[in-house]
């Protein structure tokens, strides 16, 4: 290990003030995922769902995470005054409801639980395929009304008929699978999956309107995006096969719904099942409520109780692991990173906010940042910790800059960031290299997690001082009485000091790095300052 200068033995490490996590669960959030949150300490507040964005806004003040389903929408209003709020949690797949682009502006990590609701979600399309298929609602309505519903009610066989899926991710391929199993012959078409795909696995891709004019029954199994709004509208409607049902079950606004009972009416499209819809609730006096050729349900397709303890089990235990770790998993607005990597990426979190905060002492105004990690640097996920450099760095400057919306703010802002992996490790297991520059100068600052997180080097001069500790960066002409002057005045105020790093620059001054058991008063700050020889004494 390369030498490094003397220390004097000891630790002054800044505590942060514990803080009582709180979460509020809006849409009946499932009880096992909220005593999750009380068995890590958070505080649950419970409320019944919040549509009035403005009433949202006022109850998220104070709040750490809120918990949504559906019926709570999210949208950029309601964020206004959620300065505390670090995460939204969809117990769910689809974030729609939420405004990811407004969130992800706040610092605000947006997360879902995907795979909680699969089986559920599939299994509720496939129970719409037999009722379509075997007239279910009509001839129980009729029964219940004192008929005897034969007539007009003859349906159709499942096996040997041809089902269109479209997205072929979690809930598609159950379906797909499951329709495989009663002997329907399936093939998908995936707009996020590419073209070379085709052909792959065991269900066949096709594009959209060779799906359409070739299935039977037509199933959608993706997300409402920009992209997919309305993606079957009128002409893709008519783009379907004379006679063919279609499938819902995914999210309401992906059919233009006006279109479809227009050929419902033609009797082109034989008959269709929705459980999502543009709006929701369904509006009492909506078109689609008197359609005979429709079966409708009531946004049920992740309403199993397997499937709500899933959901919220998951996304509670992403949401703790997010705010005790870093983890991130399930989150729509970060680079993924799961438990495993967290604990590799960990210890190196505290040491990238502390020397992000250093940057921004060094260098106010910074214009371009290179980050270069060094050594051994294989499985190492750099994406985070570069995230939280860029938001400490920027932090002082305006605004709540967090992980999530780091290089966002960073764009916006005009600092260039630039991040290499690769180099000699100058004897560490691991160094990690940084350069600011702002200002008309270039600032450089090395460290690693030898014996804790550790500063090597600054500009170039060895030291080695803990930059999450109270820390005084003094420059000082390299002349003897200087130092000891230094520890008469903080001794004077009563400041002990821990750790005294001191390095040559070479041109006839000196820098050390100074370990103090508390923070210095201004009053002293300035005293300290005047002393002959110094050049300059900054508060880190």
């Amino acid at each position: 290990m390369p030498p490094r200068p003397g220390r004097v033995a000891g630790s002054s490490k800044r505590r942060p003030r514990r803080v009582v996590m709180r979460v509020l669960a809006c849409d009946g959030i499932h009880e096992d995922g909220l005593e999750l949150f009380r068995q890590a300490g958070w505080t649950v507040e419970v409320s019944e769902p919040i549509k009035d964005p403005k009433a949202l806004a006022e109850r998220l003040a104070g709040f750490d995470a809120v918990l949504v389903r559906s019926a709570t929408q999210v949208p950029a209003e309601a964020l206004a005054r959620a300065d505390r709020l670090r995460v939204i949690g969809r117990a769910g797949a689809g974030v729609d409801t939420i405004d990811v682009e407004a969130a992800t502006a706040r610092g605000i990590a947006v997360m879902n639980a995907p795979d909680g609701n699969t089986l559920a979600a599939a299994e509720h399309a496939i129970s719409l395929l037999f009722a379509l298929a075997r007239h279910v609602p009509r001839a129980d309505a009729g029964m219940k009304a004192g008929e005897w519903p034969k007539n007009g009610l003859t349906g159709f066989e499942l096996e040997g008929k041809k089902l269109g899926v479209i997205g072929l991710g979690r809930i598609g391929a159950t379906v797909a699978r499951k329709a495989q199993g009663i002997g329907m012959e399936v093939a998908a078409h995936d707009p996020f999956l590419p073209a070379a795909a085709a052909g792959k696995g065991s269900v066949p891709l096709m594009t959209l309107e060779q799906l359409l004019a070739w299935a039977d029954v037509v199933t959608l199994h993706i997300p409402r995006t920009k992209e997919t709004t309305n993606l079957l509208d009128e002409a893709r409607l008519r783009g379907m096969k004379k006679g063919a049902f279609l499938i819902n079950a995914a999210r309401g606004g992906l059919v233009d719904e006006g279109a479809l009972l227009r050929l419902l009416d033609e009797g082109h499209i034989a008959g269709a099942a929705l459980d999502t819809f543009a709006t929701e609730p369904l509006p009492k006096d909506s078109p689609l409520r008197g359609h005979p050729r429709l079966v409708l349900t009531p946004h049920l397709g992740a309403s199993t109780g397997e499937a709500q303890q899933a959901v919220s089990t998951i996304l509670a235990r992403q949401i703790i692991d997010f705010v005790a770790t870093g983890a991130v998993a399930g989150c729509v607005n970060l680079p993924p990173l799961t438990p495993e990597t967290a604990r590799e990426v960990g210890p190196w979190m505290p040491l990238m906010t502390a020397l992000g905060k250093l940057a921004a002492r060094l260098v106010p105004a910074p214009v371009k940042l290179q980050v270069t990690y060094s050594g051994r640097t294989e499985g190492l996920d750099t994406r985070p910790l570069t995230r939280l450099l860029v938001a400490a760095l920027l932090g002082p400057a305006s605004g709540r800059v967090t992980p999530v919306n780091a290089l966002h703010e960073a764009a916006a802002r005009g600092l260039e960031v630039a991040e290499t992996l690769g180099g000699d490790g100058d004897g560490f297991d691991r160094l990690l290299r940084i350069r600011v520059e702002g200002g008309g100068q270039s600032r450089a600052i090395e460290a690693t997690l030898h014996r804790g997180p550790r500063v090597v080097r600054l500009d170039g001069v060895e030291l080695d001082f803990d930059p999450l500790a109270h820390i005084l960066l003094m420059r000082n002409e390299d002349r003897p009485g200087v130092i000891g002057l230094v520890g008469s005045h903080l001794g004077a105020a009563g400041v002990n000091i821990v750790n005294f790093s001191l390095g040559a620059t070479g041109d006839g001054g000196a820098v050390a790095a100074i370990t103090v058991d508390r923070e210095v008063a201004a009053p002293q700050l300035a005293s300290l300052r005047g002393i002959p020889g110094i050049v300059s004494m900054e508060q880190l």
